[in-house]
C-alpha cells in the first residue's frame, strides 16, 4: 500500500477549560466535522504538502531536512508529526535505515482537506495531527496502538506550542465523549448516544497559549486563589460526569453554569459571550458557558427538544453565529 486517506473528528471542550492545562480533568466530546488527509509515499526524497485550509500551497523540502528550520505556520503540525513519528520509529528500528533521509530515496506527500474552518477552535490543528501520524503509521506498518498515536501527536503539539493538555489529541483518536486528565493520565470513554448542544461561534479568533499564559499572569499574585478555582473546576467535572452517565441534563446544566463563573473569573470570557449565554438561558437552554480557551471562539447551551430552536435564535440575536455539528462522533478512522 503506498496511499491512504485518514480522518479524525473535530472537538468540542464540556467543561474543565483551562484547570486540564495544570493535571486537572475535563470532559471533552468528538464533533462530526472531520479534517481528512491523504497520505503517499513517493519516489523521491522529498516531503510534500498540499493543505490549502490554511494557505499551504506546493510545499515541499528533502526528508532530510524535515522537522528543521523554519517551518511556516501552517505546515507545522503536518511536518513535525512526520518528523517524531520517522524518529521514533527509526530509534525502535521500526524503518530500514536510508528508506527516507540523507541517502533515502523514499518521500511522503501529505494532502489535507477540511471540514471546519480553523477559525472555530475546533482542534484542527489536533486533528490534522492525528491523521498524519495514523495515516504514515499505517503505510509504514508500524502497528501503533491509540495510546502510541496519542504520545506522538501530544508530543508534537508540545515541540510546537510548549504548552496543551492534550484532550484535543484524545478527542480526534478515540472519539466518542472522554473524561480525560492532562498529557492522557486517563482517558476513559464515556458510555453515551448523544449530547443536545446548540454551539454558537463569537466570530472572534482567540489564541489559545497566549490565553493560558495572560491566565497565569494576571494570578501571578494570587496563586492561592487560581489554585481554588482549578480544584473547584475540577470537583465540577467529577460531579458532571456523574450527572452525564445517569442523563440527569438538568443537573449538568447547573454545573456548566457554576463553571462559566469560573471562566469569568479568570477573565477568559467576554461581553459578547456573555450576551449568547445569558440569551440561550433566558430561553431555557439548562446550562451554556463558553467552551475552550475563551476571549472568543465559542459557546454552547445544553437544550431541551422544546427549547433548542428559542436557544438559536437567542444565540443569533446576540451576534453568534450558530455551527450545526454532531457531538460523540467517531475517532481517528481509515475512510
Amino acid at each position: 500500500m503506498n496511499k491512504i486517506t485518514v480522518s479524525a473528528p473535530g472537538k468540542l471542550l464540556l467543561l474543565g477549560e483551562h484547570a486540564v492545562v495544570y493535571n486537572h480533568p475535563c470532559l471533552v466530546t468528538a464533533v462530526d466535522q472531520r479534517m481528512r488527509a491523504t497520505v503517499e509515499l513517493i519516489n523521491e526524497p522529498f516531503f510534500e504538502l498540499q493543505a490549502p485550509d490554511v494557505q499551504i500551497a506546493d510545499y515541499k523540502k528533502p526528508m532530510s531536512e524535515v522537522g528543521k528550520g523554519d517551518i511556516p505556520k501552517g505546515a507545522k503540525f503536518v511536518e513535525v508529526a512526520v518528523a517524531n513519528l520517522l524518529g521514533r520509529s527509526r530509534n525502535k528500528s521500526k524503518i530500514p535505515r536510508g528508506a527516507f533521509g540523507m541517502t533515502g530515496k523514499k518521500g511522503i506527500k501529505v494532502t489535507t482537506k477540511s471540514e471546519f474552518s480553523s477559525q472555530f477552535g475546533f482542534g484542527s490543528s489536533s486533528a490534522s495531527t492525528v491523521c498524519t501520524v495514523k495515516a504514515v503509521s499505517e503505510l509504514l506498518d508500524l502497528n501503533l496502538s491509540q495510546k502510541e498515536i496519542f504520545d506522538l501527536a501530544y508530543k508534537t503539539v508540545l515541540d510546537i506550542q510548549g504548552k496543551g493538555s492534550g484532550f484535543d489529541v484524545a478527542a480526534g483518536i478515540f472519539g466518542g465523549t472522554l473524561y480525560f486528565v492532562t498529557g492522557g493520565k486517563v482517558i476513559q470513554s464515556l458510555n453515551i448516544k448523544s449530547l443536545s448542544l446548540v454551539v454558537g461561534y463569537s466570530g472572534i479568533k482567540a489564541d489559545t497559549v497566549t490565553l493560558i499564559n495572560k491566565v497565569k499572569e494576571s494570578f501571578a499574585n494570587r496563586q492561592n486563589r487560581l489554585s481554588e478555582i482549578y480544584n473547584g473546576i475540577e470537583i465540577l467535572v467529577n460531579e458532571a460526569k456523574g450527572a452525564l452517565l445517569k442523563k440527569d441534563w438538568k443537573k449538568f446544566g447547573e454545573i456548566m453554569n457554576k463553571n462559566q463563573e469560573y471562566l469569568k473569573e479568570l477573565g477568559v470570557s467576554i461581553g459578547k459571550l456573555d450576551l449568547m449565554i445569558k440569551g440561550a438561558l433566558n430561553v431555557g437552554a439548562y446550562g451554556a458557558k463558553l467552551t475552550g480557551a475563551g476571549r472568543g471562539d465559542c459557546m454552547i447551551a445544553l437544550y431541551s427538544a422544546a427549547s433548542k430552536l428559542n436557544i438559536k435564535k437567542a444565540v443569533e440575536k446576540a451576534g453568534g453565529k450558530i455551527i450545526d455539528i454532531k457531538t460523540n462522533a467517531e475517532g481517528v478512522r481509515i475512510e
